[in-house]
């Protein structure tokens, strides 16, 4: 990532109340892996709830990239 595409999320993680929200998510959902990956043992409910963890933080990262595209883009028109 270059360094004008993290200013604009930065801009964006302080201004897009949608957009900081799902940072915030995305972030908790990052935390959640993490733990379980530290884990020896998955039980089987582990493995699907790592499971549907990965497609909800893939989902809010396409939803992340999709406003700084739209609104980034709006944000350095000077709309």
């Amino acid at each position: 990532m270059s360094i004008p595409q993290e200013d604009s999320r930065q801009k964006l993680l302080e201004v897009d109340g949608e957009y900081e929200r799902l940072a915030r998510e995305h972030s908790e959902y990052e935390t959640r892996l993490e733990r379980l990956s530290k884990s020896p043992y998955l039980s089987a409910e582990d493995l699907l709830q790592e499971i549907e963890l990965k497609k909800r933080k893939l989902r809010i990262k396409d939803r992340m990239e999709q406003i700084a595209l739209v609104r980034g883009g709006r944000a350095r028109e000077g709309r």
